[in-house]
């Protein structure tokens, strides 16, 4: 906090590309490059480089293809959180359609969102913002429409029966947020739903992921259907 220009340094969003095709990859560090607070720290052509740079630079936010060839995004994916120290990295993953199984395995193993590959400059650029401000990536119900495709071929747990494995550790307020958003509402709407603010929804949920050890909003949708809490075609 010397001066004005560390206090724009540290507002800085530092982020690491990963994709396995080099006019891809230039055109996205190109993009971030140009971009008014962003910084990238580096770019990794497979899932191994991306593993080593993460735990080198540290990156706030890493956009990470999804399919490449040898180490995959999922697994990059989860081996880039299991190693980072606190605070962990926000993980975009980029497809080229959403719905995508690889995208759900990377749902599953912690990143915080998808974007299509397709998408606009500024709504890449909106999506590295968001994710880096812990925010959901715009419509929650594509989250919950890809979660709910893959955990139905998947034929998960939905009777019912007892307590979702995990979730016995939370209150009932945790429980009720939990579906709430799993069912693709906002924290906004979920406060709406059960008379309370919009910050104690987020209490209530960054309280459930510390007690599930989970690293991202989504990665709550995806425990919620696969436990059984929530299932495909329920409404709010």
């Amino acid at each position: 906090m010397t001066g004005s220009h560390d206090a724009t340094a540290d507002r800085l969003i530092r982020v690491l590309v990963v994709d396995d095709q080099f006019l891809v990859r230039s055109g996205l560090v190109a993009l971030l490059r140009a971009a008014p607070g962003m910084e990238v720290v580096g770019e990794a052509a497979d899932g191994t480089e991306a593993v080593a740079l993460a735990a080198r630079t540290r990156p706030d936010v890493v956009l990470m293809d999804i399919r490449m060839p040898g180490t995959t995004g999922i697994e990059a994916t989860r081996r880039i959180l299991a190693e980072a120290t606190d605070p962990p990295p926000r993980i975009l993953v980029l497809t080229t359609f959403d719905l995508d199984e690889y995208v759900y395995g990377a749902l599953r193993a912690g990143a915080s969102g998808f974007l299509l590959k397709d998408a606009g400059p500024e709504r890449l650029l909106a999506a590295v913002t968001a994710v880096h401000g812990g925010d959901s990536l715009f419509a929650p119900v594509v989250t919950r429409r890809l979660v709910e495709a893959f955990t139905r071929a998947a034929d998960g747990p939905t009777d019912g029966s007892g307590p979702p494995p995990g979730l016995d550790a939370l209150t009932s307020r945790e429980v009720e947020v939990l579906k709430l958003v799993a069912r693709g509402l906002t924290n906004a709407e979920a406060a709406d739903r059960l008379f309370i603010s919009e910050a104690t929804v987020k209490t209530h949920l960054n309280r459930t992921m510390t007690k599930l050890g989970l690293a991202s909003r989504a990665q709550v949708v995806v425990v919620a259907y696969e436990t059984g809490l929530v299932t495909p075609g329920s409404t709010a």
